[in-house]
């Protein structure tokens, strides 16, 4: 049976994006009142400003973390669990309603390209009362892979 070695790969910030752009499952972790951490498992992707984004609403832990506290953790996941994996902190905010329509139609485009009506989605966004979490990346981790150390 082969063996799959860990491997750990340092990457700046275009390989970084280029690396979460077509993963969206992602483990994003805030600050709760009392420092201690919360994390939620969340479908993001990556705006044109090369910030993590993530549809939420207003009252969940997260964004009123986030409104609290304006840093987050998230790990983005590949799809297949043995997969590589990166952990991405950095400056967090929360974008209300009405602003945040049009960066809610980026995200939806940067995970499912185009919707068949604009203007129903738009109006599903208002009706639902959400919001958008962006996160600016300022420190990241190797993008990594788990298994054996790799041999010496």
């Amino acid at each position: 049976m082969a063996r799959n070695y860990a491997s750990a790969d340092v990457v700046g910030i275009d390989k970084l994006l280029d690396f979460v752009r077509p993963r969206h499952r992602m483990v994003l972790t805030t600050f709760r009142v009392d420092g201690s951490l919360q994390s939620s498992p969340v479908t993001g992707g990556v705006d044109e400003q090369g910030r993590i984004v993530i549809a939420s609403y207003p009252q969940r832990a997260k964004s009123v973390n986030i409104g609290r506290t304006p840093r987050a953790s998230v790990t983005v996941l590949s799809d297949e669990f043995n997969g590589p994996y990166v952990q991405i902190d950095g400056d967090a905010e929360v974008m209300g309603l009405p602003d945040a329509v049009e960066p809610l139609v980026d995200y939806f485009r940067s995970i499912s390209g185009e919707h068949p009506d604009w203007a129903e989605y738009r109006q599903a966004m208002v009706d639902q009362g959400k919001c958008l979490i962006r996160i600016t990346p300022t420190r990241w981790g190797p993008v990594a892979t788990g298994g054996f150390p790799p041999p010496r």
